[in-house]
């Protein structure tokens, strides 16, 4: 099948705009006089199954205006990442059998949020910083003893154990230490909604070929990170109970599409982990499985944190090109979104 044209409701500009909300109703009627037009069969009769992961394409990450914007070297990351994400939907909406969306989903006290932490003074933290368990074992930095009550029945020393045993656990593993992000994505909030014209475009697949438009939420679990939509950072505690449990129904409907296209943000966090978690699973069952992972580079960026000066204070964009280049060692293939889906490797209609 070749390629379609962009439809007439698209407007590339509304990639910038944090405040656009398209109309679903508007949105149906196109894409349903769209099917009719270009004669697209329902996803479900397709033989090749090809599944887009769109990761965190939320407001909080994808506009200035959102709390966690998502930059890159450019200034410019996730706006542009958006509008190309956009349009390598439409641009394929015949071959995209189905799309779902990552949306991470947090409350105002996680363990990741500066709400959760103070320090030996009392004083609140500060987001874009490191906790150690270092400095939780020689208490320079402590949990809110005001949210025991709620968070664990009252019992402040299992909190603090718990913390503890949280921060050793990421460090053991040594993908990540603790990092505390500004408020994002909050359950309730404007930037916890999708890019509009992500959403939009979303929205366009799903009634033009008749396809559930579906959602994995992540990471409201208050003591553990959640980057990967396949596992939380940390799974069990430190009284070796369960913490948190690994998205095995997600990740088997993963493996089971003929072809997995991966986009959104940020490359060098959830994309990230998320392609990670995916890379083991792969791994432990057969390693041919990654050569049906397609990793779209030009719509993901990395975070970035301005210094004020014009520079960058943090820059993680060289973990995402490491990562990127770890993954294509191991068979996934890294593609851009202006060639069509079905000139890409190993992808047969």
């Amino acid at each position: 099948m070749t390629t379609l044209p962009l439809p007439q409701l698209y407007d590339p500009r509304r990639a910038a705009e944090y405040a656009y909300r398209p109309d679903a109703a508007v949105i149906a009627s196109e894409a349903t006089a769209w099917r009719a037009h270009h004669k697209l069969k329902p996803s479900a009769s397709a033989e090749t199954k090809i599944q887009l992961l769109l990761i965190d394409v939320q407001k909080d990450f994808c506009f200035p205006e959102g709390t966690l914007y998502v930059a890159g070297r450019s200034g410019t990351g996730a706006i542009d990442d958006s509008r190309r994400i956009a349009e390598l939907i439409y641009r394929n909406l015949g071959v995209i059998t189905d799309i779902t969306t990552t949306m991470d989903t947090h409350l105002a006290y996680q363990i990741f949020f500066p709400s959760f932490w103070l320090d030996k003074d009392d004083a609140p933290l500060t987001a874009h910083r490191v906790v150690t368990s270092d400095q939780i074992a020689a208490g320079e930095v402590r949990p809110n003893p005001a949210m025991a009550k709620w968070l664990c029945g009252g019992n402040y020393t299992w909190l603090c154990k718990q913390a503890l045993h949280y921060c050793k656990q990421l460090e053991a593993a040594g993908k990540y230490q603790l990092y505390l992000w500004p408020p994002h994505c909050l359950l309730g909030s404007d930037g916890h909604a999708l890019a509009g014209i992500v959403h939009e475009a979303r929205l366009f697949h799903a009634f033009a070929r008749t396809s559930q438009s579906n959602v994995e939420v992540k990471g409201g679990n208050p003591l553990t990170e959640n980057y990967s939509v396949l596992r939380p950072e940390v799974l069990s505690r430190f009284d070796g109970a369960a913490l948190a449990q690994r998205n095995t129904q997600f990740l088997q409907t993963l493996l089971a599409a003929d072809a997995v296209v991966i986009a959104g943000q940020a490359a060098s966090h959830c994309v990230k982990s998320t392609i990670d978690d995916l890379l083991d699973e792969i791994a432990a069952q057969d390693r041919n499985l990654a050569k049906k992972v397609y990793l779209v580079t030009d719509c993901m960026s990395a975070v970035t944190v301005p210094d004020g000066k014009g520079g960058l204070a943090v820059d993680f964009t060289p973990q995402a090109d490491a990562a990127l280049a770890k993954f294509a060692n191991a068979g996934m293939n890294l593609v851009r979104s202006a060639d069509p889906i079905t000139s890409w490797p190993g992808i047969r209609l």
